[in-house]
């Protein structure tokens, strides 16, 4: 099979996901050609580590651009210092290229800008649209944002003017995918919600041969990994921690691949306050990540309304036991008592769960236990890939 892969990703578990299925599906057999535009990040994790074949078009800033952007579109012409239409005639292009080709079908992820990408309004091959999720624009993000100070007149004309146009082009170019992917049962309800599509759980993996355990001794902390944004939810971790005896509390580690100033400043204040130790660490090597992941006394996650969460899986594989709140996708992946604990979004109840754990050593290490084979048994990069596999087959039979 010859496989077409557009992304215009930024840094983040989307695409590690993306370079694990890319490096299994060659594995298996598939010739992969990528298409990416220059606005996407190719220095984390890039694709070309992998294949030869990866070609990058140049996403100019034009005039024409400029002008269509704000009369088609009625955004500001510049959207993180990107025009909109520039943007979308690289698509265009790109869709070009990729329909000439004989790949047999096309796998399209999201866009760092308008989430579902204009390439799927232009793309004729059979192809699969990997929506992980749809624009987010929960009343509870709202809140988070102004609550960590997110509340200049800047941040509130992009709320309530910049957005909503935004989710409209989101929404059009969703309805021209004929076949969409998602990460899992909780994405695919908030696709059918949000662009009114069904929508088919083909869930992720870990690469067990990056993520995998060791011997190395336990250390004094908890460890918790994404954006160092308030939707993460790390300030309710370091409330919960604040609850646990100072003898015992362990000291918190956040690793994050870009970090939110005034965000970043609030944890510290809070850390302080609650006696809660913690270090921040940005962009960190993954053979990094990987030594902290196994150094860790437990893994720590507590995000909102995540739609689904590579990090509980990352631990697991390293034999890190999950403690992590009870919502969206997490409750697919993480089995209460098997490979680690969910709780509701109560600081107590995550702070109890959390002091068991570090207590009681006989379940610590049969929860590791468990959770190297709940990883073996079904959330390695390999079932990912397979899984992937069946569904492009299905689109080729069908199309």
């Amino acid at each position: 099979m010859r496989i077409a892969v557009f992304h215009n990703l930024p840094s983040g578990g989307a695409k590690r996901a993306l370079y694990g299925l890319v490096k299994y599906l060659t594995m298996l057999g598939c010739v992969v050609d990528v298409f990416v535009p220059s606005t996407a990040d190719e220095t984390f994790l890039p694709l070309s580590q992998l294949l030869d074949n990866v070609k990058v078009y140049q996403v100019k800033k034009t005039l024409r651009g400029l002008v269509k952007s704000a009369t088609r579109y009625i955004v500001p012409a510049s959207t993180q210092g990107v025009f909109l239409a520039d943007l979308e005639e690289t698509q265009r292009i790109i869709a070009a290229v990729i329909n000439r080709s004989d790949c047999d079908v096309a796998f399209i992820e999201q866009d760092r800008y308008t989430i579902s990408p204009y390439i799927l309004r232009y793309i004729a091959k059979p192809h699969v649209y990997y929506c992980p999720q749809p624009r987010r624009s929960e009343e509870i993000l709202r809140r988070l944002s102004v609550s960590a100070g997110n509340t200049t007149l800047l941040r509130r004309v992009w709320r309530w003017y910049v957005i909503p146009r935004l989710e409209i082009i989101d929404k059009e170019n969703a309805s021209c995918a004929k076949w969409i992917l998602t990460n899992s049962y909780f994405s695919r309800e908030a696709i059918l919600r949000a662009y009114g599509m069904n929508s088919y759980v083909s869930y992720l993996g870990v690469d067990t041969g990056l993520f995998r355990p060791s011997t190395i001794s336990r250390s004094p902390f908890v460890l918790s990994v994404g954006a160092l944004i308030p939707a993460k939810g790390y300030d309710f971790i370091i409330r919960a921690l604040s609850l646990i005896d100072e003898n015992v509390r362990p000291r918190l580690i956040i690793v994050s691949n870009k970090v939110w100033k005034p965000y970043e400043d609030f944890l510290k204040r809070l850390a302080a306050e609650r006696r809660v130790l913690l270090e921040v660490r940005v962009l960190i090597d993954d053979l990094h990540l990987v030594e902290l992941y196994r150094e860790a006394a437990l893994c720590v996650y507590a995000p909102y309304l995540e739609p689904f969460g590579l990090v509980p899986l990352e631990a697991m594989a390293c034999g890190t036991p999950v403690v992590a709140v009870k919502e969206g996708g997490i409750r697919e992946s993480v089995v209460h008592g098997y490979g680690g604990l969910l709780s509701e979004r109560d600081e107590k109840e995550f702070a109890e769960a959390v002091s068991w754990l570090l207590l009681d050593k006989e379940t610590h290490q049969r929860m590791s236990r468990d959770a190297v084979e709940a990883i073996r048994s079904f959330w390695t990069l390999e079932h990912a890939a397979r899984r992937l596999l069946r569904h492009l087959e299905r689109v080729i039979q069908d199309s």
